[in-house]
């Protein structure tokens, strides 16, 4: 495994930020671990990267123990941060020499390399244009550019689209899979759940605790519940009334529609008559519905 975490544990004061988790990512992988701000997302990367150190727990990336052999880790990983160090001042060009000098990446390999991720990325036309003046999208592949410069074996990225339009974000997304198909491992932390859809696995994380992990398919497969999507006009009194029913444990409006969730057992004509008036379908859930009805449902136990 590329990376593995056993009970890793963070605290601060008598704040536990990560609880015990425990996961691997095999090689060539792309793990995505995703909950809201404040789940411990950020943390449990820091300590991975060995820029953090646990305050329990065991864990390894490439092979080396991240408190034993740091710089070991280090060498083989690139880890691009919410606020990644560009310099506005310096044009993409330059921005990228000067991370090339840091790595000690010189001469004929230095000019190979960015050629090829300037191609990759199609950032050639912006090589000039000072990072201050580039739009989020492109900021945000210019500091994976530079992340990469030093041929990373394991990619860490800290919710490397927040705030990026949604343009930018599926080109983004487009690049991390070219680099997976190319032998980089890439764990990912993320707040969307429809990017959560495009790792081979995921982690959901809420309050420290890692509380599902599978691949997104079988996550959305698993809830006992059935989701049902109703559409029609004025739902948030439906919704309203859903919620009273015992039959139903979770109604969330989904865009203009109702995922409605009921209980096992319940048949499909009594949810047809709790909805009279209005279109029904049964649906697969999405993996949002399925942290928020997980989180509501009050589960809280380590991802096996």
């Amino acid at each position: 495994m590329q990376i593995q975490a056993s009970n890793l544990t963070r605290q601060f004061g008598s704040l536990t930020a990560v609880d015990c988790v425990n996961f691997s990512v095999a090689k060539g992988e792309v793990f995505g671990l995703v909950g809201p701000d404040g789940a411990g997302k950020t943390t449990t990367l820091r300590m991975l990267c060995g820029l953090m150190n646990p305050t329990a727990g065991e864990m390894s990336v490439a092979g080396y123990d991240v408190a034993r052999n740091p710089d070991a880790v280090k060498d083989r990983i690139g880890y691009m941060a919410q606020k990644f160090g560009l310099y506005g001042d310096l044009t993409v060009n330059e921005n990228m020499r000067f991370y090339s000098d840091l790595f000690g990446i010189v001469g004929k390999e230095r000019d190979e390399l960015t050629a090829r991720l300037l191609q990759m990325t199609r950032m050639q036309p912006f090589l000039h244009r000072p990072a201050a003046k580039l739009s989020g999208g492109m900021k945000q592949k210019l500091a994976l550019m530079c992340t990469l410069l030093h041929k990373p074996e394991i990619l860490f990225l800290d919710e490397p689209t927040n705030g990026v339009d949604p343009v930018s974000r599926r080109d983004f997304w487009a690049i991390l899979q070219q680099l997976v198909k190319d032998g980089l491992t890439v764990m990912v932390t993320t707040a969307y759940l429809d990017e959560a859809e495009r790792c081979d696995r995921v982690a959901l994380m809420n309050y420290g605790r890692l509380i599902l992990m599978d691949t997104p398919l079988a996550l959305r497969e698993q809830l006992p519940e059935s989701c049902y999507e109703v559409r029609g006009d004025n739902l948030r009194p439906t919704r309203d009334y859903l919620r009273t029913l015992p039959e139903v444990s979770n109604v969330e409006l989904a865009g203009n529609t109702l995922h409605v969730f009921v209980k096992p057992g319940v048949s499909e004509e009594q949810v047809m008559k709790a909805t009279a008036g209005h279109s029904l379908r049964r649906v697969l859930p999405s993996l949002e519905d399925v942290f928020i009805a997980t989180v509501r449902k009050g589960v809280s136990r380590d991802a096996a």
